[in-house]
């Protein structure tokens, strides 16, 4: 059991850390674990806001009461309702048979399908609504599809804390730095970008619109569900999630290739040569059947220029790559800028679906789409070249060349 945060004036955090799950939302792997985050107001009148997975913590109610030091507890705040964060509502409910919850309309229906009819215990909140708990009021502001349609965001308006749900949360553990008074931004990044593109990703346009309604707002603190206290770096989160949602991204390139007998993964090598040999700094190389696909979701977030390269597999691309780009297709991300390759063996298939994957999600082509038959020959190699330099003309932004850079010294010879 953890110890009770202090956040701000009478506002206290509880968090646990779940190290035994392997797959969040039994899809996406978590090797550095996840956190459940839950929130407690102590004033004239008490509010609870949000609660944790079912069964992640035995001792979550008598951690509620340790904080409460026996006063009452009069509200329960629902932000969020997925089951991570409303799984204890039940067991809070029979604790305190009482308790007001706080939720907007479509909140109710969600609790009354998971929970039963709670008419009598339900009080509905519209957007801008307020709640005086005494010292502290409650502001609540409707974030539709961040990343449910039920969610919505609590400002506490003397202390300016915002409780944002589901929205500035990441993968990881706290690790004993339940803030980031004793953490920082940097050690999460790569997995707060991996839970936003994977998780939030899809409804980056209501990122923009939650972001606008709270612009008005001044915000000292953000306490997400999953995740540290951001405090001392909260306007960096903030300007994070306005980037991702806007599809903006780091002048990168990252390269992903789908092989079965090595001859595209070469190819893949090949090209990555020829980009560093042009002077273009950040070159990542992945395999698409050896990573998994939430990590090369998070680089597409990342990244502005993709190469994807497919060896043919009856007709159309590899499967697995085939996978991502359907996953890519269904999160709808913009303004990237994408270079095909692949190889074949006899009638091709893998390049040719990458083309229609491109019209598809609708990004801009760069270069000539390149496909060989057979081995990563040095002749087959060079063929690529061109590709190459197209792409490194295109990240640094500048006029093709007459005479474009060799790159014989890095071909593979066959």
């Amino acid at each position: 059991m953890q110890t009770q945060v202090s956040i701000a004036q009478d506002i206290y955090m509880i968090s646990v850390n779940d190290r035994r799950t392997a797959l969040f939302e039994n899809l996406w792997p978590i090797p550095h674990g996840v956190s459940y985050n839950s929130y407690v107001i102590l004033d004239e009148h008490c509010a609870l806001l949000d609660t944790i997975e079912f069964g992640s913590d035995g001792s979550y109610l008598d951690r509620v009461e340790a904080i409460l030091e026996g006063r009452p507890l009069e509200y329960l705040i629902v932000n969020h309702m997925e089951p991570d964060h409303s799984g204890e509502i039940g067991s809070v409910l029979k604790r305190y048979p009482n308790i007001k919850v706080i939720g907007n309309a479509l909140t109710k229906k969600m609790l009354d399908a998971y929970f039963g009819d709670l008419t009598a215990n339900f009080q509905e909140v519209r957007h801008g609504d307020t709640l005086s708990l005494g010292t502290h009021t409650l502001q609540f502001f409707l974030t539709p599809w961040v990343h449910w349609p039920e969610t919505m965001v609590t400002y506490e308006q003397s202390t300016k804390v915002l409780f944002s749900a589901d929205a500035f949360g990441t993968f990881g553990t706290t690790d004993g730095a339940a803030t980031d008074a004793d953490t920082d931004l940097s050690v999460y990044v790569e997995d707060m970008r991996r839970y936003y593109s994977n998780i939030v990703g899809k409804y980056g346009n209501m990122v923009q619109k939650a972001l606008a309604k709270l612009s008005g707002l001044e915000i000292t603190t953000l306490c997400p569900l999953h995740g540290p206290v951001w405090r001392r770096q909260a306007g960096e989160v903030i300007a994070l999630y306005d980037k991702w949602s806007k599809g903006e991204a780091d002048d990168a390139v990252m390269i992903v290739y789908a092989s079965m007998y090595n001859n595209t993964a070469h190819m893949a090598d090949y090209i990555a040569s020829c980009l560093k040999r042009r002077g273009v700094a950040d070159v990542r190389v992945y395999d698409v059947s050896k990573t998994h696909m939430s990590y090369l979701i998070s680089e597409m977030w990342r990244c502005r220029y993709v190469m994807l390269g497919s060896c043919a597999y009856n007709g159309d691309m590899f499967p697995v790559m085939e996978q991502l780009c359907s996953a890519m297709t269904h999160y709808g991300l913009k303004n990237r800028d994408l270079a095909i390759f692949g190889s074949c063996s006899f009638g091709g298939g893998g390049v040719r679906a990458l083309k229609k994957f491109a019209e598809t999600v609708g990004w801009n082509i760069v270069g000539e789409p390149t496909e060989v038959t057979g081995r990563a020959t040095r002749e087959n190699l060079e063929k690529f070249l061109p590709l190459a330099n197209a792409m490194a003309d295109h990240v640094l932004k500048v006029a093709p060349k007459q005479e474009p850079l060799a790159c014989k010294t890095c071909c593979r010879k066959g």
